[in-house]
């Protein structure tokens, strides 16, 4: 099968290559698992933290992509069928038995494995995976549609719920890339009397959250013209953390929607005042991964709300140039490759 391989950790400002182009064997399914024939896969963050090594694959080559759409092409028989599509998520597997998994919360697992992390993904023509990890697409979507829905979709929807938010409340988000666009429309959705406020250092981001209904879109270090009950900050690096912080009511919750982030500006939490950004009973949440549960939750919504992720679509052998777009900037919704 045709597959982009990463082999070493780079530098994406270095090369601007990383992943390269190679013929790989179609995966077997091992027991409970089952074989599937891509037809999409979302491009993520997540990827350029793995491939610049904030968070690196626990094995080197390995082929990334954690937002798949395709069909079964063999095992299955519990839950699916040859021929049925299905999506995969960040979640490939976890140990099913200490305290996290029993009470639902498998994402905070120890022996947490993450699709193209700690097992091939989706940027190749066949991937396997354990059946209990695989989810229904629903019909209203398609394949390039869904495949933002399986993480930036669900993540987002993670930190919405994380948030507390009761409609009414204002929410701020921080960084307007494709978890971004995402959680606005679902916000708009679950609490339509709730006001939406969009910092990003794009015009372009700006004028697009403003598309979608945001009732304010300014810049990243701009002052909201009110404070905000929730914030959900999507960005790779520091500062949008510290500004935020300065944005929120008394008793406000910022969460965090980011796998690791960037050494660049680490500096930035010096600027932190206890009294500017942390007093006054402000909480700050981490979002971890990612449950079964949230993915099975949020395609329901979805197919509900009949939301349209905005997505820019590439070949399989324009991975890299996607990648580079991510990194640079070059954001309207949610890049997907199309590989078959």
């Amino acid at each position: 099968m045709k597959a982009m391989v990463l082999n070493e950790i780079c530098d994406l400002r270095e090369n601007s290559s990383p992943l390269q182009f190679s013929e790989r064997p179609v995966p077997k399914p091992g027991p409970g698992e089952i074989l599937i024939r891509v037809s999409a896969c979302g491009v993520c963050h997540t990827e350029l933290d793995e491939i610049e090594g904030r968070t690196p694959p626990s094995r080197l080559p390995i082929i990334l992509g954690h937002q798949v759409v395709g069909r079964v092409e063999a095992g299955g028989g519990r839950a699916f069928s040859e021929g049925d599509r299905v999506g995969i998520a960040w979640i490939h597997s976890s140990c099913g038995t200490c305290k996290f998994c029993l009470a639902g919360s498998e994402n905070l697992c120890a022996d947490f494995m993450a699709t193209g992390r700690d097992v091939d993904g989706g940027y190749a023509e066949y991937m396997s995976v354990p059946e209990t990890s695989a989810y229904a697409i629903p019909a209203v979507f398609s394949d390039s549609e869904a495949a933002p829905l399986l993480c930036a979709g669900a993540i987002g929807y993670r930190s919405l719920r994380l948030t507390n938010l009761e409609d009414g409340q204002r929410l701020g988000l921080t960084g307007f890339g494709a978890s971004g666009h995402l959680v606005l429309k679902m916000a708009k959705h679950r609490f339509p009397n709730t006001e939406v406020f969009v910092f990003a250092r794009s015009e372009k981001e700006r004028a697009f959250a403003r598309e979608l209904g945001a009732v304010w879109a300014g810049d990243t270090t701009d002052a909201s013209p009110e404070k905000l009950d929730g914030i959900i900050d999507t960005t790779p690096v520091w500062k949008p953390v510290v500004e935020a912080l300065q944005n929120l009511e008394p008793g406000g919750r910022l969460v965090i929607n980011a796998i690791r982030k960037e050494e660049v500006d680490k500096d930035q939490l010096l600027r932190l005042s206890y009294p500017v950004h942390l007093w006054m009973e402000k909480e700050i949440k981490s979002v971890a991964n990612i449950c079964r549960q949230d993915v099975k939750e949020f395609l329901k919504l979805a197919s509900e709300m009949a939301i349209k992720p905005a997505v820019q679509e590439y070949g399989l052998k324009d991975a890299n140039r996607a990648l580079v777009e991510l990194k640079t900037g070059k954001i309207r919704g949610a890049k997907v490759l199309m590989i078959h």
